[in-house]
């Protein structure tokens, strides 16, 4: 074999070597892309909290994403507390997830919530479930809501999430949660400051609510 070609079969050979190295490359990219973030459920109910865990007022809510008490209580009332008490660090607020039988869709709502809480996105999307809880509620098209918070990216790793069984793991957690607690209706509260625990069932007023947090405060 001349000098030529056998530089040449070399080259060849190099150049499919490269070619393979380089389509494993592309393929392992390709399944990282594909294949949705590995979280704990430690990991999703923590991004289920607002504020820290140091404040001296720790709220625990147990809501359905499809009751209408529960966004009246998040629209009038936690939304202003994570204003004025959260981020300030008086308040450590803490969402669980307790949807109700008689609610058709509250359940997969809570799996598209805690997905999202997946990838650091539970924020937007419960804000975004309950603002327009009168449209998706009324058929159960979640995703048209949840695509004006997300990205297609993001939302494409929402919905694979939302099936696996981590995220639906860590539903039946803050559920099993609840049963344990006695609780049989939405929503439900419980203000935790000293060691003492407060339930408030039902909705309460921004104003009357600010008061009492004020008064554990000044305790």
């Amino acid at each position: 074999m001349t000098g030529f070609w056998k530089r040449s079969r070399l080259v060849i050979l190099l150049l499919a070597a490269a070619g393979l190295a380089w389509g494993a490359l592309v393929n392992r990219a390709a399944r990282a892309a594909a294949d949705p973030p590995r979280v704990t459920l430690a990991e999703i109910a923590q991004q289920k909290a607002y504020g820290v865990k140091t404040a001296p007022i720790r709220i625990d809510t147990f809501t359905d994403f499809e009751c209408p008490a529960c966004r009246a209580l998040y629209m009038e009332t936690l939304r202003p507390v994570i204003q004025n008490y959260v981020m300030s660090g008086k308040v450590y607020l803490v969402h669980h997830d307790f949807p109700l039988p008689i609610h058709p869709y509250s359940r997969k709502a809570a799996y598209y919530a805690d997905a999202a809480a997946a990838i650091g996105k539970f924020a937007p999307v419960e804000q975004a479930l309950f603002t327009n809880q009168p449209q998706w509620s009324a058929s159960g098209r979640i995703t048209p809501i949840l695509a004006q918070v997300l990205s297609p990216a993001q939302l494409k790793q929402v919905e694979e999430l939302a099936s696996t069984q981590i995220v639906q793991e860590a539903v039946q957690r803050d559920v099993s949660l609840g049963q344990s607690l006695g609780i049989n209706e939405t929503p439900t509260m419980y203000v935790t400051h000293n060691g003492k625990r407060m339930p408030f069932i039902g909705t309460i007023s921004y104003p009357i609510f600010r008061r009492y947090l004020n008064a554990l405060l000044k305790q």
